[in-house]
């Protein structure tokens, strides 16, 4: 951990739980009509081996879900083309509200017939993950004593009727319970009150030594019921609750709900009483809700009193409680497994690519991806867009630790659940090998330190599921793990995978999810599937499975036929270990040019998938006996892209490693595929591109603005040179400008999340940040013209509920003695710089500042979803400290944002905007044209408008998020022509600023 950066506002966050996406993992395939080849369409009975929507079955009006055609029933269960557009939209809103960055995620959908009659294999009861990662300091590892008297506190939102189904909701197959009691655990998000809980959390580590808090938990499965006795259960003692103190949104709640009920964005807390004022301070800073519902008492008993019923609904000694309680035990009867092989006969190359390629699994994610903010914090250092084309093919994610330094995190994902219905074993031993392939294009010290998070999931109850999560377990906890040396200190569990109706049932195979996490020494070396233009280079492959070329429940197989065949397997963890550290160290001595793990598809897809990164050609050469084994096997393995006159030296640090030279580039973006002689496939980089592309495409058209979908798709195949920039000045220079450091307020309101990267911008830039919130304003703490500068964040001021930045407008413009303070602050000699929720506010009080009469507000994308890009903004010729010396650069920016497009009062305050030339930034293309396409243009945002300028310069207000990119590191896409420098270009717009207060 390194040192924090000692200001007055924190800097260094070292407690960021950067999410996993939490896109939905797997869905079973009936979603929509399905006119493809060999699939179902209207009229017919599932085919065996039907796996997810292949291409075109998005045309959905009138759809019936196959089984309802013989039927006649109406299906009472969400399917998965709703579960696939809906989900993913909730589950980003909430990170993307609550301020972390989605940057890593896997996309299952799984269809197959069962031996059972009336059984399908598949996901009807979708996977959906969501995880993190950070790092703590020591002192916050362990908790500290309590003493009697200690407050218990509970933070966050009141008591609701949420969770209350239990057992029968949680712990069931779907279709299994009553959907009162299915309704009664529906959750309800709130994610700025999420947030409201970690800003008090963040405030009150960030006092070290004095931090109140002596131990917390959260609030989650059994509610306060098992948070708070398990609170004073940890801290050695006993306690006494006072059940109508807990807040509570529903006054009509019995006892058990109030206090076994599941509201989440809840904590509780062990509070030292001395302390608890302090503590008191904080939350009404933040605007926490909070409630001391009882204190801590030595004789470690449990009482709940209820003044209500002047009652005690809870009274016992913690022993009772927290005894001994008797362990599940399941047991089965070993069957033996069959396995039918799989059947190609007749399968073209030609036809595999084009199936393989839109299968969902292995095609284009980018639907899931964009609706994610990947940028916030500022310390990401590689998420899913990869290259000047920003296509989403990086398997791994590497942060930042601080602001300072190159050290990271890296995490990556793995699961390989089709193949548990062959050999459950082997699932989840290559899920671990997939995994740690994904991880092993980040610099990492050593294999050990990597640790790991196993999600298993299961439809336990019948023996041959009780033997699969045995084998499975067995293989990866006992066997694999151990001879890797790798630890897995965590993980969750959910044994009711199976979903029942009508006499049908949909059972997901045994479903083993891993999430691998490592230190990094060096973000720099992070390798990318984008290949180099370098001539003289060669793709090599690494073939961990020595040539078996195994195609048991590959996505091949799952197009064409059932779930037959011989099943890929880490066949020797050894081998894994040898790869894992030669990759490492290539990586450090430079060697590798460009990596890609072989998964999902097989070789042709990782091969494809690299070549899409750069918009390149490549001649692919096969030399086994199968051609189709060999180009679709998803065994383990990696591409490495090296230059020719490496490939001894590159091969002596492989040793015994099966490898061979598969391919080598072409510039006229061309692919061939030969079988010695044999020309088996030509194609051009455009056309499989788009295929890859395409069910993306179909789902982005069917949930957000068709045409803002089919511009970015025809973009695939349009001449296009991708991202660039023109620097007009240089970003390594450093102004003589004293050794002072001036405040800065960062203003902030309940909601916003981007305060710190902010702070660390300015800090960087010579400037002391100070954390101002609204309330501090509000209740008189703070002076503004204290302050020679000013920046207001971004985020989710109120949720967004009164548009953006609307509602943080009106507590300014309804508060007469704020509002006042504000004006004052504009029309003084101050600079105002204004991002993302911060721009939408100012733009909201236009009537206040000087010049911004006729600004533009700041409303709904055109593209109707929240856009998470990296684009290209032009800096005009405008008279701003802001500015100084940046007019015509063209420099790449974050945005992430759901109302960004500028809209006018009215064609005559249009007319008057772009007469006065107050147009600080516009979205450029990659031609640096200005423009109004998208996704150039994330929000249609008329003529490119950007940014915008008032009070003579002094104040700008601009949707991208420069503060996320000021380290050149964080940028998604960097121009080589910068350097290896770690400021990056943007940085020189909080340096003016810097000089513009010292005059």
């Amino acid at each position: 951990v390194e040192e924090p950066v000692h200001v007055l506002m924190k800097v260094e966050t070292h407690n960021h739980p950067t999410a996993i996406a939490p896109y939905p993992g797997a869905a079973t395939g009936s979603g929509g009509e399905i006119r493809d080849e060999g699939a179902v369409g209207r009229g017919s009975k599932p085919k065996a081996g039907l796996t997810g929507f292949t291409t075109s079955h998005l045309n959905i009006p009138g759809y019936r879900q196959p089984w309802e055609l013989e039927t006649g029933k109406p299906d009472r269960i969400v399917d998965a083309l709703a579960i696939m557009i809906e989900g993913p939209i909730g589950a980003a809103g909430f990170n993307n509200e609550y301020g972390r960055p989605a940057l890593n995620g896997y996309f299952r959908t799984f269809e197959a017939a069962s031996e059972h009659p009336g059984r399908i294999w598949g996901y009807h009861k979708p996977v959906m993950i969501a995880g993190g990662v950070g790092n703590v300091r020591t002192e916050h590892v362990q908790p500290r004593g309590f003493s009697p008297g200690t407050r218990l506190v509970v933070l966050g939102g009141p008591a609701m009727l949420i969770g209350l189904g239990g057992g029968a909701a949680s712990s069931m197959g779907s279709g299994e319970s009553s959907s009162d009691l299915d309704f009664a655990s529906v959750q309800r998000d709130n994610a700025e009150m999420e947030r409201r809980c970690q800003e008090v959390i963040d405030a009150c580590t960030a006092l070290g030594p004095e931090n109140p808090i002596l131990l917390i938990h959260d609030v989650g499965a059994g509610g306060l019921s098992n948070a708070l006795p398990e609170l004073v259960k940890d801290a050695g003692m006993g306690g006494r609750i006072d059940l109508r103190a807990v807040p509570n949104a529903d006054p009509g709640m019995t006892p058990l709900e109030i206090w076994c009920n599941e509201a989440q964005e809840r904590y509780v807390l062990g509070i030292e009483a001395e302390r608890l004022e302090a503590f008191e301070r904080i939350c009404r800073r933040e605007r926490c809700p909070f409630a001391v519902v009882g204190d801590a008492r030595s004789d470690q008993h449990l009482e709940v009193g209820d003044p209500y019923f002047d009652n005690a609904p809870v009274d016992l000694p913690l022993s009772v409680l927290f005894g001994k309680p008797p362990k599940m035990t399941r047991s089965f009867r070993r069957e033996a497994v069959t396995v039918a092989p799989a059947d190609l006969a007749g399968v073209t190359v030609a036809e595999a690519v084009e199936r393989v390629l839109r299968f969902p699994t292995v095609a284009s994610k980018q639907f899931l991806i964009t609706i994610g903010d990947r940028s916030i914090t500022g310390m990401v250092a590689r998420e899913q867009m990869v290259g000047p084309w920003q296509v989403p093919v990086a398997d791994l994610a590497v942060t930042f630790t601080g602001y300072r330094g190159h050290h990271g995190e890296a995490f990556a994902m793995g699961e390989r659940s089709p193949a548990a219905t062959v050999n459950p074993a082997a699932s989840a031993r290559m899920a671990v090998g997939e995994a740690l392939t994904n991880l092993a294009a980040a610099s990492i010290p050593a294999l050990g330190r990597v640790v790991l998070s196993a999600n298993w999931m299961a439809a336990v109850g019948e023996n041959a599921q009780e033997q699969a999560l045995f084998d499975a377990v067995r293989a990866v906890g006992v066997e694999l793990c151990p001879a890797l040396g790798i630890a897995i200190p965590v993980g969750k569990d959910s044994l009711s995978m199976r979903t029942r109706w009508d006499e049908r049932e949909v059972t997901s195979p045994l479903t083993l999810i891993v999430s691998a996490f490592a230190p990094v020494d060096d973000v720099r070396r992070t390798l990318t599937p984008e290949l180099s233009r370098e001539p003289d280079t060669v793709l090599l492959l690494v073939d961990l499975g020595g040539g078996r070329d195994r195609l048991g429940a590959s996505c091949l197989v799952q197009c064409f036929t059932a779930q037959g065949g011989e099943v890929p397997d880490v066949d020797d963890p050894a081998r894994l270990v040898r790869f894992f550290e030669a990759v490492q160290a290539l990586n450090r001595d430079g060697t590798l040019l460009a990596y890609h793990d072989r998964s999902d598809g097989g070789l042709i897809v990782t091969l494809l998938e690299m070549a899409f990164a750069a918009r390149v050609g490549i001649d692919v050469t096969l030399a086994g006996p199968d051609p189709l084994a060999e180009l679709f096997a998803e065994e383990l393995g990696a591409v490495l892209q090296v230059r020719a006159a490496d490939l001894d030296a590159v091969s002596a640090v492989l040793g015994e490693l099966p490898n061979r030279v598969v391919g080598r580039i072409r510039p006229d973006e061309r692919v061939e595929i030969r079988h010695g002689e044999q020309l088996l496939f030509r194609s051009s980089r455009a056309a499989l591109q788009s295929r890859w592309s395409e069910v993306s495409h179909r789902m982005q058209r069917l949930r957000d603005n068709p045409a803002c979908a089919d511009q970015e798709f025809e973009r695939i195949s349009a001449p296009d040179p991708g991202l660039s920039s023109v620097l007009t000045f240089d970003p390594a220079e450093r102004f003589v400008i004293g050794t002072d450091r001036p405040v800065i307020a960062v203003l902030r309101e309940q909601g916003v999340n981007g305060q710190v990267e902010m702070a660390a911008a300015f800090e960087r830039a010579g400037f002391t940040p100070v954390d101002v919130h609204m309330s501090d304003l509000i209740e008189g703490r703070v002076n503004l013209m204290d302050f020679p500068a000013l920046a207001a964040c971004g985020g989710f001021s109120y949720g967004d509920v009164l548009g953006g930045g609307g509602g943080w407008a009106k507590s300014i413009l309804f508060h007469e003695a704020v509002r006042e303070a504000f004006a004052d602050y504009f029309t003084a000699d101050r600079l105002v710089l204004g991002v993302c929720n911060g721009c939408q506010m100012l733009a909201n009080l236009a009537s206040l500042i000087p010049q911004a009469a006729h600004w533009p507000r700041f409303v709904r994308n055109g593209s109707e979803q929240f856009e998470g890009r990296t684009v290209l903004l032009r800096i005009n010729a405008v008279d701003s400290p802001w500015l100084e010396g940046m007019a015509g650069s063209v420099l790449p920016v974050a945005v992430a944002h759901g109302e960004g497009r500028a809209e006018f009062a009215d064609a005559a305050a249009r007319d008057r905007f772009w007469a006065e030339d107050r147009t600080a930034l516009q979205y450029v293309d990659n031609h640096h044209r200005v423009t109004e396409a998208y996704p150039a243009n994330p929000n249609g945002a008329e003529r490119g408008l950007a940014g915008v300028l008032a009070a003579d310069g002094r104040v700008l207000a601009m949707m991208p998020h420069p503060e996320r990119v000021f380290r050149s590191g964080t940028n998604a896409w960097r121009d080589p022509a910068w350097g290896d420098g770690d400021d990056g270009p943007w940085l020189r717009l909080f340096r003016n600023g810097r000089r513009a207060v010292s005059g």
